[in-house]
């Protein structure tokens, strides 16, 4: 599984700008919801992404607010990692105070001021050797991880500090494939022949 598979509906971005919604089991209207809000369908490695381009950067913010408006009425299983939609009033080539990226399995972080260090350190993340990098502890599920990532971003936005999440994925094809489900390959036949009743 990938961190974007275990809430019923991820909201995240790519590196190029792209906010991508994932849902994870479905949802009555969960398409009306979101093509409404501006998001396009598309197929990619067998899931559906719900997508705004780059271009619509200037109102993700708003547009992924309607989205997760509507789809909150059907689940509070829900998480939003989307850079994309918090540049609200900001540029996209602001360098924000902290930034979290998720890089080959371990969960780092900068932080430019010591208030966001401070913070960080509130949220499992301890300093390397150098201090400038926080690392949050290897043995963390991957559920625990994106819960500690939540709760910290919440947590800096609440004190006023800009936040950047890299979840790893540089455009939408980095994006991994569905999960394969359980038992959804076809059984094999039998080898053994079937008995036929008679009459």
């Amino acid at each position: 599984m990938s961190l974007i598979d275990h809430s019923v509906v991820f909201i995240g971005s790519t590196g190029d700008g792209w906010t991508f919604v994932v849902l994870n089991r479905p949802i009555r209207n969960a398409a009306r919801i979101l093509t409404g809000a501006g998001f396009t369908a598309r197929e990619h490695q067998g899931r559906t992404l719900y997508l705004l381009p780059p271009e619509s950067a200037e109102d993700a913010h708003e547009r992924a607010g309607i989205a997760a408006y509507g789809l909150l009425a059907h689940t509070m299983d829900f998480v939003d990692l989307a850079w994309t939609t918090r540049l609200h009033g900001a540029s996209p080539a602001a360098q924000p105070d902290v930034t979290i990226s998720f890089i080959d399995g371990t969960v780092t972080a900068t932080a430019a001021t010591n208030g966001a260090r401070a913070v960080l350190a509130r949220h499992r993340f301890t300093p390397s050797a150098g201090g400038s990098l926080y690392v949050l502890p290897a043995d963390l599920s991957e559920r625990a991880v994106v819960s500690a990532v939540v709760q910290t971003e919440a947590h800096l936005h609440a004190d006023g500090i800009g936040v950047r999440i890299d979840l790893g994925f540089a455009t939408l094809q980095d994006i991994p494939p569905a999960p394969s489900c359980p038992g959804a390959a076809p059984s094999p036949p039998s080898s053994t022949p079937v008995k036929r009743r008679s009459r």
